[in-house]
């Protein structure tokens, strides 16, 4: 599934799942621009990405000997997105994968009535409307070219619901809708469009990743524990790990699945199925 000089995009690169997809198309040979907010943002209760955690995933991806370049994006920005892929097509002269990681667990840990308007425009902003921003941008160069995958980041919130985290189900469901109605809108010109469903994915400390103590302590889960906790709800009875998202990713965005759009990967250990 070699991904050998293919121009591959990666939201949310800076850490936890995003970093780990792009060392992992860096070993498969893309090309690769890494995009992150790479600073807090209001609202959200936690702190995201800095700087240097993105340019730490830019010089990792070119320790492998592939090409890679790092952009302080904010998804919520389509004039920044737009920049963002004029970049890439200016210094790479094509975009061939676009994988959709950016997004926030946070605010969230309330019930849908006690959830403040301005907590849940945040939520759809950043992780659904984020999404269709980079899609907008990304997808007439493709199609253009008549060739394109895109591979969007859900969640198994995604698929079913979750107590107290109603904005966020409501943005991972909107995900999957997206990728199914921008599936069939860009099939006809060979552009390819899914979506990964990951489950409790364990927070690697070699990528900094953080989500899923952040869920722990929106869900007041002692931090300590909440490992333990999440493995308690998984059929497997193992947490996900970044990489084998990243795995399905590469999948995805490889040609062995050219004839794979509109379909939803869980990667969650069975969760979704019970």
């Amino acid at each position: 599934m070699s991904l050998d000089g293919k121009v591959t995009i990666v939201t949310g690169a800076a850490r936890g799942i995003g970093r780990a997809c792009a060392l992992r198309f860096a070993r498969e040979g893309a090309q690769l621009v890494l995009i992150d907010v790479a600073d807090n943002i209001d609202g959200v209760p936690y702190a995201l990405a800095t700087r240097s955690q993105l340019d730490c995933t830019e010089e990792l991806c070119r320790m492998e000997g592939v090409p890679a370049w790092s952009l302080q994006v904010d998804v919520r920005d389509l004039r920044a997105v737009h920049k963002a892929i004029e970049f890439t097509l200016n210094r790479c002269g094509r975009i061939d994968v676009l994988l959709n990681n950016a997004g926030i667990a946070a605010p969230s840990g309330k019930a849908v009535h006690e959830t403040s308007e301005d907590e849940w425009l945040l939520m759809i902003d950043i992780d659904l409307s984020g999404t269709w921003r980079m899609i907008h941008a990304t997808a007439k160069p493709m199609l253009e070219r008549r060739s394109g995958s895109i591979i969007n980041i859900s969640s198994t919130a995604g698929i079913v619901g979750y107590r107290n985290f109603a904005a966020y189900v409501a943005a991972k469901h909107g995900i999957i809708g997206l990728t199914r109605g921008a599936a069939l809108d860009f099939a006809p010109l060979k552009v390819r469009v899914n979506a990964i469903c990951p489950g409790s994915v364990r927070d690697d400390v070699k990528l900094e990743g953080c989500m899923l103590k952040e869920i722990a302590r929106a869900l007041s889960v002692p931090i300590t524990e909440h490992e333990e906790t999440f493995v308690q709800g998984q059929p497997m009875n193992a947490l996900i790990e970044p990489e084998d998202v990243a795995s399905a990713a590469v999948w995805l965005a490889s040609d062995a699945s050219r004839q794979v759009t509109g379909s939803i990967v869980t990667v969650d250990g069975g969760y979704s199925a019970r």
